[in-house]
């Protein structure tokens, strides 16, 4: 069956009944299948066939059903016209809650003495006046509460209560009441009822809901600065030849099939495929992973991602909201407007609220009334029931929940493939670390270089030109740690041949006519090169928790070279804070046992697996505490 995604941001939404009312209302249009409106993200995400109904009709739907939509920007370079709209809405917020605030504060003041029965020298009697107090509430129950009347009326005309019903229902019926009193003070007083008026409870009222609306607000604008800051990863220029000439545009000029130069330590503008040169990307925010990768003709390149080392021409395959990036937002706004499993329940409840709290304040009002025959009272108790009673906690709790876990992943580099996934979290009982970039900085020195001819400087120097020369090919941190140190040594690199890596073992090459192969202690067993002679500088850089690799040139050792990867500062308070929810925490690492304990052990971390190469890392299955146990058993 032929079936379309679509994403639609609403608006005209006050509650969550609103969101479950058009839920309802896009399931009724005839080709849409599923659907889910997430108030909290004000996004709806609808699956339907295209073949019977278009995005059209449903926003034809929406609008029948008293609200708008439109199509989720998917332009990275836009998205500042709902940031202006959403700030605009938040200076109205605010301003008429400072309006409201003080002109609540002066009727709470004036109605003191009429709520507590005393007389209070410090209040001017003038306050006391209930013309006085009508004039100063009706800007706040007309102006600052406009928006309830207007969603309450058009809420009716679509035979529907809102959360804005209620809240209108409720300061109306206190201010009108008021108002009555103090036009016709007489009239109560013939029937026998007590006089009094209840104007600075209309005003507080709006003025909190009011105040709840701007927090609101707030946080919304804050959760959707994940996905502004993923759109700041977009290079803003690219500079493309057209016409054996180089020019630079604008990110949004590019046309597919465009070649684009770049240089080193530049941001790499859109997704593409290396045609000429060769470089070193730097693509830790796709991947998470420190270690550059090399590129080379034929590679594909993408676009965010920042050119480390050379210069290379690409052609370009994806642009504009095809990018890889493009892709990573669209997955967290969907994640962010995705509805958990419990959610569900959250909203059969609250499609129901709004009624059901209507039919509970009559029937406060009548059973009040009847028995204590007090008009006054019942009507103050039935306004309690209609403004208490708000169903935004529970509907807005769920949604809001996923979009900052889902914002703050994104904003930290964890992508969070949906609400599903993130209501499962929970269940988690083991996590697992990688070493590397993860645990630690990622940025690994040269600290220790011994030599079997000790320290004879120009023997040193040699080597060194011999390790560098090789490991100037490889994109491993390690590789890169090398040729630093040598630069340091003021060595001069020269070039390798028939260079060769060998995943989670080392390197080799020809240098000046000599075999170099540098790597760990099992890839020189396994190569059958005694290293017996350098053993015991071996076991103490170990020992000290530092990476160790062989140098050995035409099958002998010659060298050894100890390594060091500093800890992230935030990376043994990462883990106890893990270890404190009840995770139990997992090291895996290509390093040796002995270096990798001492890093364990520093974090904090009590379960190592070691020497496991890049390849098997994937296939690796871990399983917790109690799934080891039950298996041993």
């Amino acid at each position: 069956m032929n079936k379309d995604n679509a994403t639609l941001k609403l608006q005209g939404m006050s509650c969550a009944s609103c969101a479950n009312r058009i839920e309802t209302t896009i399931r009724s249009v005839l080709g849409v299948s599923e659907c889910s409106v997430n108030f909290g993200a004000e996004l709806a995400t609808i699956i339907y066939n295209p073949k019977k109904t278009d995005l059209a009709a449903i926003q034809d739907a929406i609008d029948a059903a008293g609200y708008s939509a439109q199509p989720i920007q998917e332009d990275l370079l836009a998205g500042d016209s709902e940031r202006q709209a959403r700030l605009t809405e938040s200076q109205q917020l605010t301003r008429k809650v400072w309006i409201g605030g003080i002109i609540s504060t002066i009727l709470v003041i004036g109605s003191l003495p009429a709520m507590t029965g005393l007389h209070i020298p410090l209040i001017p009697m003038w306050l006391h006046n209930f013309w006085l107090q009508a004039v100063l509430t009706a800007p706040v129950q007309f102006w600052c509460g406009k928006s309830f009347y207007l969603n309450s009326w058009k809420a009716l005309k679509h035979h529907a209560a809102t959360m804005d019903t209620l809240i209108a229902l409720g300061t109306s019926a206190a201010y009108f009441y008021s108002l009555f009193v103090t036009i016709f003070p007489g009239f109560l007083t013939t029937q026998g009822l007590v006089k009094s008026v209840y104007y600075e409870t209309a005003a507080v009222v709006i003025t909190l809901i009011l105040l709840g609306r701007l927090f609101e607000n707030r946080a919304k604008g804050q959760t959707s600065e994940a996905i502004r800051k993923l759109m700041g990863l977009q290079a803003k220029t690219a500079r493309i030849i057209r016409k054996g000439k180089e020019i630079d545009v604008s990110i949004s000029e590019v046309q597919l099939g465009d070649v684009i130069l770049m240089r080193p330590g530049e941001k790499i503008p859109v997704d593409g495929e290396v045609i000429e040169g060769a470089s070193t990307v730097d693509e830790a925010m796709v991947t998470g992973e420190s270690v550059p990768v090399k590129k080379q003709p034929g590679d594909q390149v993408i676009g965010a991602t920042i050119n480390k080392t050379g210069s290379f021409k690409f052609r370009a395959t994806r642009v504009g909201k095809d990018t890889f990036l493009a892709q990573i937002v669209r997955l967290v706004q969907q994640a962010q407007g995705a509805k958990a499993p419990i959610q569900r329940l959250a909203d059969q409840v609250t499609g129901w609220f709004v009624p059901a709290v209507i039919a509970v304040a009559i029937a406060t009002f009548i059973i009040w009334y009847n028995i204590m025959g007090n008009f006054t009272l019942a009507l103050i108790t039935t306004v309690g029931v209609l403004i208490i009673a708000c169903p935004c906690a529970l509907g807005l709790a769920t949604p809001t929940s996923i979009m900052v876990g889902t914002g703050k992943g994104a904003e930290n580099g964890i992508l969070i493939k949906g609400a599903d996934s993130l209501e499962l979290a929970h269940k988690l009982q083991t996590i697992v670390l990688d070493k590397t970039g993860t645990l630690t900085q990622g940025k690994p020195t040269v600290t220790d270089f011994v030599t079997v001819n000790g320290t004879a400087n120009s023997n040193e120097l040699k080597l060194l030109q011999l390790a560098a020369a090789v490991e100037r090919n490889s994109e491993h941190p390690i590789a890169e740690a090398v040729v630093q140190y040598a630069k340091s040594q003021a060595v001069e690199l020269v070039e390798a041949q028939n260079f060769e890596a060998i995943v989670g073992s080392g390197v080799q090459g020809y240098v000046l006519g000599q075999l170099v192969q540098i790597g760990t202690q099992r890839w020189m067993s396994e190569m059958r090169i005694d290293t017996q002679v350098l053993r015991s500088h071996w076991d103490r850089l170990e020992y000290l928790g530092k990476t160790v690799i062989w140098i050995a040139v035409d099958g002998q050792v010659q060298a050894v070279m100890g390594i060091s990867d500093a800890l992230k500062p935030s990376s043994a308070s990462a883990v106890r804070t893990l270890q404190k929810l009840g995770l139990e925490v997992v090291m895996l690492t290509g390093d040796n046992r002995r270096t990798a304990a001492v890093i364990a052990r520093e974090v904090g971390i009590h379960r190592v697996l070691a020497e496991v190469r890049p390849q098997q890392k994937v296939a690796t299955r871990v399983l917790s505490k109690g799934q080891a146990e039950r298996a041993s058993s």
